[in-house]
């Protein structure tokens, strides 16, 4: 298979997953809007919730590298800094989703 092709399947796997993630999400975000620093933090030390964000946080960080990648392939026509670009993009895409999952992880600790 080409590689352009499973960046678009991918890209739309993820996009799919995305959906139902992003509306729990925004519904848990509108019920825990008012209220305060006590029910926030009971709503991340749920297991569920946890792993839920942390869900999230891996779709949306792997759909959004997909997608600036794609748009250096098409607008970036030297090669070396379209590699070192394409390398910082996915190393950011682990790196800061990781930290995410630690610090959401510690926060009932």
């Amino acid at each position: 298979m080409i590689a352009a092709t499973k960046k678009w399947i991918f890209l739309k796997i993820s996009s799919i997953i995305l959906i139902p993630l992003m509306l729990w999400f925004i519904m848990n975000l509108v019920f825990i809007y008012d209220k305060g620093l006590e029910e926030v933090v009971i709503f991340l030390t749920k297991e569920s919730s946890r792993f839920l964000i942390s869900l999230l946080m891996i779709v949306a960080f792997f759909n959004s590298a997909l997608s600036i990648s794609e748009i250096f392939e098409d607008y970036i026509h030297d090669e070396k800094l379209k590699s070192t670009s394409n390398k910082l993009l996915y190393l950011f895409a682990i790196i800061i989703p990781f930290l995410t999952i630690i610090l959401i992880i510690n926060i009932g600790i």
